[in-house]
């Protein structure tokens, strides 16, 4: 029996899947937030003006007293400790765009010879991990190890359970000993401060001068791929990759459209029903599940959250879908592109701001050409992403992500804004004259009378649109499904940040404390940024060769690569704006540049040695021995003296020379070094992703012919429909 063949008897031993839960017992509404240090937990434990100190803090993030430490510091490990937990962590995302933590034992010896619970406001405030070890961009040297984490009190630290014990975990930014921030939280606190600075000048104008807090927020779609375990260990490039690198279609793939929306299997809902429920206890609010377009392929979606933490529980969800997946016997692939020929995942980030006092200011109303506000913050979000379009694509790119912007499934590299009918005509009235007139939503009438008439809305949505406008939001599309959202984060709220200043000083000069002066103000503003960037708005087909052609003929960049777009992150514009709202210093972007070519180069460098391995040692034999398998039978048939076909032996053995010419190719190519981390990124793309997809398309040829029995790799077709 070969190795294929018993993975399948053994997925077909466990397709059953297995009660984990007594959701009879406690629904998950019950659980939501029960590991969460959360608001109203505090509330019950702290003393009042500790609690409302704490509470001004986290709600207008202001100074925190650095004075009522300990005393929260006391609360939270009693909870923790009556939770189960013996240890605490400092949580933090380095730019590796993973998560990282240090734990720490509560236990502390005493002189009697016995142990005591302790935890101290120093501690809760700052830990200290080793610098040096994470990338840093040249911000830090081996030899300059020290820094700091600093507790972020504005997202609630939070208890992770394991089988034989729990951990209490405390949301950190992470720092250098100089203060430069070597993660991913710092820059977003730091623009989201900058996006509220601006935000409250536009609403001072419109008469709100509460002074209440102008938070972005985000709901991220996180796209992934389950797999059954015993493929993922037959796989040697899904296991140190993250996707496949060989691979023959399956002869049905998605053509039928049939997985997308579909009954869910018993398996996967088991394995989805405990991961809400271990997310529902740490305060994530995931709304939706459901089967994506790929077979294989599956959604969880949560409702919006303020940036920084709907960042931390982005993190959160991604290490519950793999760890909950192994405990059911899968592996979770949460690789732009997993298996090629099929959808690949993404991360759609829902953005909006808004504040305590207003709500949501992307909010068009019923009536959105008298909504003067509203027009007010959506011209200044067509104005960042014309300016700055460069910014959003170089935030996204990296080495997995290549694989899936541009194909005809996903955003293309060409960032474009769709604003959808009603709110196109609104503005194109307006670079016309007065907007007199909103279309209006309607009412669909379905033609069956036991069914009730739906209300429409006032134009369609489009999801080939990187980033479009959906009803009270923008989807920022082009986020790949493994990358943080930090990232995009940043850069939505600086080059909003950005517009939103430039609208409040056009409109604060042209009126010069004349409120009577603003409608016509905003008119001259709004008309000037439609004239001048009007041209990033397309509610086409993005995935139209016409539109490539189009966004030239506008002026509209397309970086197709990471090579060709990371370098944007250190034109001086780029430098300059991130910089003046003290979002990330000249010093801090160039270190990112650096670490994400890095990034880059070090992640071909390990796919091209796992292509060449597994292209030596088990494609290669595999084909050698259906070689000898048709040679030996040619023979016997000649010794016998009857015709045989020679055909499939010549065409067997003209593959493997192809592939073990390929193979020697690439090898030659990697033994190239280069210290310059660009012109090693272009080479990268240029010359050694050619060939490996070149050894590829060799390789899956031999699979379509190689002997069943002989084949070694789980194919596409058991990967993808094999539950």
């Amino acid at each position: 029996m070969s190795g294929r063949a018993k993975i399948l008897r053994e997925i077909n031993k466990n397709k059953t899947p297995k009660t984990t839960l007594a959701y009879k017992e406690k629904n998950s509404i019950d659980v939501f937030g029960e590991n969460v240090f959360s608001m109203s937990v505090m509330k019950k434990r702290l003393p009042k003006d500790i609690y409302q100190s704490l509470s001004k803090t986290v709600e207008n993030f202001s100074e925190l007293d650095g004075a009522i430490a300990d005393v929260v510091a006391s609360a939270m490990k009693d909870w923790a400790i009556e939770k189960g937990a013996t240890h605490y962590a400092h949580v933090f995302f380095p730019l590796t765009g993973a998560t990282a933590e240090k734990h720490d034992s509560f236990l502390v010896p005493d002189v009697s010879g016995n142990a005591i619970a302790e935890f101290s406001g120093s501690t809760l405030i700052k830990g200290e991990p080793d610098a040096s070890s994470f990338p840093s961009g040249g911000l830090r040297q081996t030899f300059e190890a020290r820094g700091y984490t600093a507790w972020d009190v504005t997202s609630p630290a939070y208890i992770m359970e394991s089988p034989n014990g729990a951990t209490l975990c405390i949301p950190t930014a992470f720092v250098s000993w100089k203060g430069e921030a070597l993660d991913k939280k710092t820059p977003i606190l730091r623009s989201m401060q900058a996006l509220n600075k601006q935000a409250q000048r536009v609403l001072k104008l419109f008469g709100d001068d509460s002074g209440k807090i102008v938070s972005s927020t985000c709901g991220a779609e996180q796209e992934y791929f389950l797999i059954d375990k015993h493929f993922y260990s037959a796989r040697p490039d899904i296991q140190v990759a993250g996707r496949t690198l060989f691979g023959a279609p399956s002869p049905k793939g998605q053509q039928f459209d049939d997985h997308y929306f579909g009954a869910i299997a018993d398996r996967v809902l088991a394995f989805m029903f405990e991961v809400e429920r271990e997310l529902y206890k740490l305060g994530i609010p995931v709304k939706t599940r459901h089967n994506e377009v790929a077979p294989g392929q599956f959604e969880v979606a949560p409702v919006f959250e303020t940036a920084n933490l709907a960042t931390d529980h982005q993190q959160l969800v991604m290490v519950t879908l793999k760890k909950i997946a192994k405990k059911h016997g899968m592996e979770c692939l949460l690789h732009e592109k997993p298996f090629a020929g099929v959808n690949g995942s993404g991360k759609h980030c829902n953005y909006s701001f808004g504040n305590a006092n207003q709500g949501n200011l992307l909010d068009p109303g019923e009536t959105p050409h008298e909504n003067a506000q509203f027009l007010v913050f959506c011209a200044a979000i067509i104005r960042g992403v014309h300016k700055y379009a460069k910014v959003l694509r170089a935030v996204v790119a990296s080495a997995a992500n290549d694989h899936r912007l541009g194909a005809n499934e996903a955003p293309p590299a060409i960032i474009s804004i769709f604003l959808g009918d009603q709110l196109t005509d609104v503005f194109e009235q307006i670079r016309k004259g007065v907007p007199t007139s909103s279309k209006e939503a309607g009412v669909m009438k379905i033609g069956v009378d036991a069914l009730p008439d739906l209300p429409k809305d006032a134009g369609d949505r489009n999801r080939t649109s990187p980033f479009a406008f959906t009803g009270n939001r923008f989807e920022f599309r082009a986020v790949g499904s493994d990358q943080s959202i930090a990232g995009p984060l940043v850069a939505m709220n600086t080059i909003f940040a950005e517009s939103i200043d430039y609208v409040a000083t056009e409109l604060e000069k042209a009126t010069s404390g004349d409120i009577s002066k603003l409608n016509d103000a905003v008119h001259y503003v709004l008309k000037k940024i439609m004239d001048e960037h009007g041209d990033i708005i397309f509610n086409g087909d993005n995935y139209a060769n016409e539109w490539q052609e189009e966004a030239a003929e506008r002026g509209l960049s397309n970086f197709k690569t990471t090579p060709e777009a990371l370098p944007v992150l250190i034109d001086e514009d780029v430098i300059e704006i991130f910089s003046k709202y003290d979002v990330l210093s000249k010093e801090e972007i160039e270190s990112r540049y650096e670490t994400y070519l890095e990034q880059y180069n070090l992640k071909i460098g390990v796919e091209a040695k796992t292509v060449a391995e597994m292209a030596s040692t088990i494609i290669y034999p595999a084909a050698i021995r259906y070689q000898t398998e048709l040679a030996e039978s040619c023979l016997k048939m000649k010794e016998l003296g009857v015709d045989s076909d020679e055909s499939a032996l010549i065409k067997t053995a003209s593959l493997i020379k192809d592939l073990k010419a390929g193979i020697d190719e690439l090898i030659s190519l990697m033994s190239r070094e280069d210290d310059d981390p660009l012109a090693a990124a272009k080479y990268c793309c240029g010359e050694i992703l050619p060939v490996m997809l070149k050894i590829r398309e060799t390789a899956d040829k031999l699979e379509d012919i190689v002997a069943d029995d002989l084949w070694p790799l789980p194919t596409y077709q058991e990967m993808l429909f094999v539950r």
